[in-house]
């Protein structure tokens, strides 16, 4: 059974940063993609980035490109979202996900098989 533990979220005032941590525990990063989905209160979920288990290869939502980075320390067997240029239309619940998604489908949240507890981030004007 894996188990995701997200942690690092906060209060940030625009154009700052922060960095989200995820603790992966059941599973090694060769057996799932890991990723990071986030909801605004009243909306959907919103896919924000993954990384492929296969190659490394990464993935961001374009409100996010450039400002976003996903990567991971083997050794601590944990999953970072490095936010920056941090926008008020960034706030939400963010999640750490992992699944086997198709890479046509690598932005369907009913791809990812785990989820984690979320972390509240909130980003003030």
């Amino acid at each position: 059974q894996v188990q995701l533990v997200e942690s690092g979220g906060g209060l940030v005032q625009a154009g700052g940063s922060l960095r989200l941590s995820c603790a992966v525990s059941g599973s090694t990063f060769n057996d799932y993609d890991m990723g990071w989905f986030r909801q605004a209160p009243g909306k959907e979920r919103e896919f924000v980035s993954v990384r492929r288990r296969s190659g490394g290869r990464t993935y961001y939502a374009d409100s996010v490109k450039g400002r976003f980075t996903i990567s991971r320390d083997t050794a601590t067997n944990t999953v970072f979202l490095q936010m920056t240029s941090l926008k008020p239309e960034d706030t939400a619940v963010y999640y750490c996900v992992a699944g086997r998604p198709i890479l046509s489908a690598i932005e369907d949240p009913l791809m990812y098989n785990y989820w984690g507890q979320g972390t509240q981030v909130a980003v003030s004007s």
